[in-house]
């Protein structure tokens, strides 16, 4: 099998990454992979908008896997509050559970120590993704009991079916 491919996105690729980040998180087509977020939240994951401005910002970059000129996965990898930042981590549904997102998150963190310097690595999961957060676990990261409230009524965030959705940030040491 050809070995993944990582670039950093550009303009162009904005499209296909929005497209890729809805079908992992929203709607019938990722409930096929197992990071669907369907059950508790309707309408947009992310938006050209997002997009942009995450490929536009200093310290940032949207990285992009393919194999092939295929795009299977996507994340972005961002210096925030003093430590690499991770989000927006997204992989074909249909292929989710093979590799992939390993071998994403390992040049995620590469990048947040080698090109932007940075000793930690955070994110936010929704903390009610239960079987999310032991993956992320087993890949060294841990929950910090730090919470931050689920913007409700920013419909950029998605429409909430529950009224308990918060983010927990979970982090680990590069």
């Amino acid at each position: 099998m050809t070995p993944l491919s990582f670039r950093a996105a550009t303009p162009a690729d904005v499209d296909p990454i929005v497209a890729l980040v809805e079908s992992a998180y929203r709607g019938d087509a990722s409930r096929a992979g197992w990071t669907t977020e369907a059950d508790f939240l309707d309408g947009r994951r992310t938006g050209r908008d997002d997009v942009l401005a995450q490929i536009a910002r200093p310290q940032s970059v949207v990285l992009l896997a393919d194999r092939e000129g295929e795009l299977l996965a996507c994340a972005h990898v961002a210096v925030e509050d003093g430590a690499g930042y991770f989000g927006m981590f997204s992989v074909v549904p249909g292929l989710q559970g093979g590799g992939i997102g390993k071998q994403v998150l390992a040049e995620a963190e590469r990048i947040a120590r080698e090109d932007f310097g940075q000793a930690a690595m955070r994110m936010t999961v929704i903390d009610i993704r239960d079987e999310l957060i032991a993956y992320y676990e087993r890949r060294g990261y841990h929950r910090t009991g730090i919470f931050k409230p689920f913007p409700y009524g920013d419909a950029r965030f998605g429409l909430p079916r529950r009224d308990d959705l918060r983010f927990e940030v979970l982090e680990k040491a590069l």
